[in-house]
């Protein structure tokens, strides 16, 4: 455990939190080392249903990279792609996590800010957000992973505004216009919306959230790589499943249903 990525429970909500407010919640190659061993624990943890990721403090979601570590630990290509092979793969965790994954996004979401909110399902935005990736300020090559999950999102027109203009300065309201977020929360009240949001998701039957889920994402890839026989196996999962048999029987008798995800 780390006291720069936090990792907490509550009751059927899984929280990671970037927490280095000092630094605006930057993420360090040390911080992506771990990910992929917290987001392991939160999906082998049946009793966690949904996944928040949030910045410690009150100031940021994510600055982005650390640059304080740009000097040593990315100052030639060689360090950039060992660096990017680790963030790869803490990225990637997220990315593949069969359980709703939300982001809570209060001031900057900036840089790699916005590629980790790319790994959310959900992002939920304070209404002092700011938005922007700063790569052309910097003279850095952004990895094109990174810009094609943020073109599905958004589009090409909106990327290349993005990206050319190297603004921070996006308002919560023009990410809502470009897609890039779900919803505005007043700040006083994001943490208490996105918290009963996710408590609300949480009470749906999980294997439909899962299949759901994957559906999504299989449709989003060419129709020649999308793995069609893993969505009829789960879906199928949902019609032999016990929680389907609670579903029905929970709608007949007028109650709300308690799903075990089996």
């Amino acid at each position: 455990m780390s006291d720069k990525l936090l990792l907490e429970k509550d009751g059927p909500i899984g929280w990671i939190v970037f927490n280095q407010p000092e630094k605006r919640n930057a993420v360090s190659q040390e911080m992506w080392e771990l990910m992929p061993e917290y987001v392991n624990d939160l999906a082998k943890d049946e009793a966690i249903r949904v996944v928040i990721l949030r910045g410690g403090g009150d100031q940021s979601f994510v600055s982005g990279a650390d640059i304080s570590q740009f000097k040593d630990k990315r100052k030639n290509m060689a360090d950039e792609e060992e660096y990017r092979r680790i963030s790869a793969r803490g990225q990637d965790s997220l990315t593949t996590l069969q359980k709703p994954l939300m982001a809570m996004i209060h001031g900057y979401c900036v840089g790699g800010g916005v590629g980790v909110a790319l790994t959310c399902d959900i992002r939920i935005a304070s209404d002092d957000a700011r938005f922007g990736i700063p790569a052309a300020r910097l003279g850095l090559g952004y990895h094109y992973r990174g810009m094609d999950k943020l073109m599905a999102l958004v589009g090409p027109a909106y990327t290349k505004e993005i990206f050319f203009s190297a603004r921070t300065d996006f308002s919560a309201q023009d990410a809502l216009r470009m897609g890039l977020i779900n919803q505005i929360i007043p700040k006083a009240e994001l943490e208490k919306f996105t918290r009963d949001y996710a408590l609300k998701i949480a009470q749906n039957a999980p294997l439909t959230l899962r299949s759901a889920k994957e559906t999504v994402n299989q449709l989003l890839r060419p129709a020649g790589e999308r793995d069609l026989g893993l969505l009829d196996t789960l879906i199928a999962d949902c019609f032999n499943s016990q929680d389907y048999q609670e579903g029905v029987k929970a709608f007949g008798e007028k109650r709300r249903p308690k799903f075990q995800g089996r």
